[in-house]
């Protein structure tokens, strides 16, 4: 029997967009989910059904999985993709805006799971797969609020995996590096820098961190999403997995925190790949900071957010001279 499949968050050009199509291609029975209808547009498979769901509503997503499971008889996949992204400095963002992010991307995950999670357990058989991110990872400077409220998703799928074995439901957590979509646009939608801030020097940097993730690097959702798809329709899924522009990061970290001979060969590839200056720990001792990890955590940040050249001691992001005009864009 073809499986049934709830994907949320699925508006034009994202990644929800393709993993229904993915899904489909695979012979499953799709429900394709937006908050408004109108913007999810036409999809190559006619047989994917479009349903508005606000996330944030646990009565919107009970009253859906009630009209797939009277349709169906029973729902196989879910995938939490719903999300958005609400950049500028941390400190300038409003109570408001910290609910309404951790209320999607975080806290629609455990609705969802709660009203699924019994119907697979009569069944002993589902799969729940949570869109998180790689900057639930490895934080970055101008989108704090995302990356707390994906390392937040990434805990809860860490539960949900060990409480839905004795079910025979599998939960697959995915980190996406740099992938094609609308999320920049739909940030810089909503970006507004706030008038008393203290970061008005550093709007260009927070306007490339925007759109970091839409870059040459970045994998076309087509091969995202068919790479999530089959994992998700494995017999044993994975847990977890990470694919997209710039993934290659955490191997470079898990490496970096187990092995400090490494270091040498990390950071002649980071300097091949990103044009970076040389280290010179003698004049500004990143090394100090407490590990390896550390260190590269640093040439994360300066890959996704600005990359920046210390004129005083040629550091990439010297943590000791951080005034402005000590710092220029590097080519």
């Amino acid at each position: 029997m073809n499986r049934v499949v709830l994907v949320t968050g699925c508006s034009t050009g994202g990644i929800g967009f393709a993993l229904c199509e993915a899904f489909a291609r695979q012979g499953c029975r799709v429900y394709a989910s937006s908050r408004r209808l109108d913007t999810i547009g036409d999809f190559q498979d006619p047989g994917i059904r479009k349903v508005e769901l606000d996330v944030t509503s646990e009565d919107a997503i009970q009253r859906v999985i009630q009209q797939i499971m009277e349709s169906e008889g029973q729902i196989d996949v879910v995938v939490n993709n719903a999300g958005f992204v609400c950049p500028g400095p941390l400190i300038d963002q409003s109570p408001e805006d910290v609910l309404k992010i951790f209320d999607t991307n975080t806290f629609a995950a455990l609705r969802m799971a709660k009203t699924v999670m019994p119907l697979m357990a009569k069944r002993r058989s589902g799969v729940i797969v949570n869109i998180g991110s790689l900057v639930g990872e490895i934080t970055t400077p101008w989108n704090g609020l995302y990356c707390a409220s994906k390392a937040a998703l990434q805990s809860i799928s860490d539960t949900l995996s060990m409480e839905g074995k004795p079910f025979n439901i599998s939960v697959l957590h995915v980190a996406p590096g740099a992938v094609r979509s609308n999320i920049s646009a739909n940030g810089e939608a909503r970006f507004r820098l706030a008038d008393n801030t203290l970061y008005s020097a550093f709007l260009p940097n927070i306007m490339q961190r925007i759109h970091a993730s839409q870059s040459s690097n970045s994998m076309p959702s087509e091969m995202f999403a068919k790479q999530v798809v089959s994992k998700a329709l494995q017999t044993h899924p994975p847990f977890y997995m990470s694919l997209g522009g710039y993934s290659w990061l955490l191997t470079f970290f898990q490496m970096a925190s187990k092995d400090m001979g490494s270091l040498p060969a990390m950071e002649t590839i980071f300097k091949k790949d990103l044009a970076l200056t040389d280290v010179v720990p003698g004049v500004c001792d990143t090394f100090s900071l407490g590990s390896p990890k550390e260190h590269y955590r640093l040439l994360a940040i300066q890959l996704l957010a600005k990359p920046y050249q210390c004129n005083l001691c040629m550091h990439v992001l010297c943590p000791s001279c951080t005034a402005t005009t000590y710092l220029v864009e590097l080519s």
